[in-house]
């Protein structure tokens, strides 16, 4: 049932974004620092085996926040590996993220095309 699913998604999606909020918060963290620890996470989630059954489980709401790009880097890594050896471990991880990294290459060249620069004060 697609109700079901969005559920789910939700659920699993807003739960990742409550522990930024509570990280932006409660700690000292920057923002890099905290969306940077996100992505290994997700990198070291996978490769333990528990981001998987959670990204089939929540679909979007599991691969959509940045600990699925870490999820996603270490499948590539991992698909690659049994399939060209050594070599994948330089290969795999931007092979498999390299249409969400030129999405979001290209969303910037378009806003900063789009909008003028300011200076922080």
């Amino acid at each position: 049932m697609i109700l079901l699913d969005f559920i789910k998604a939700f659920i699993v999606g807003g739960a990742i974004c409550a522990v930024g909020q509570l990280l932006i918060d409660y700690t000292k963290l920057t923002p890099a620092r905290i969306l940077t620890s996100f992505v290994v996470a997700g990198v070291i989630l996978s490769a333990l085996g528990i981001y998987k059954p959670l990204v089939d489980f929540a679909g979007a709401g599991a691969s959509v926040p940045l600990t699925g790009f870490g999820h996603l880097l270490a499948e590539g890594v991992r698909k690659a590996v049994s399939r060209d050896g050594f070599l994948g471990i330089f290969t795999g991880g931007m092979t498999s993220a390299a249409a969400g990294i030129t999405v979001a290459l290209l969303a910037g060249l378009s806003a900063s095309a789009v909008f003028k620069q300011k200076d922080k004060n």
